[in-house]
C-alpha cells in the first residue's frame, strides 16, 4: 500500500489550499485595514490645513 493514494493526495491538497486561501485572506484583510488608516489620516490632516 503506497502513501500517495488518491485519498491521502486529497487531504493534503485541501490542507495546502485552505493554508493558502488564510494567507491570502489575511493579506486582503490587511489590506484593507491600511486603506481605513490612511484615510483616516488624509481626513484629520485635510481638516487640520483647513
Amino acid at each position: 500500500m503506497s502513501r500517495n493514494n488518491e485519498k491521502n493526495i486529497k487531504k493534503h491538497n485541501d490542507k495546502l489550499h485552505k493554508a493558502q486561501d488564510r494567507l491570502k485572506q489575511a493579506e486582503i484583510s490587511r489590506k484593507e485595514k491600511l486603506k481605513q488608516i490612511l484615510k483616516k489620516y488624509n481626513d484629520t490632516n485635510a481638516s487640520e490645513t483647513k
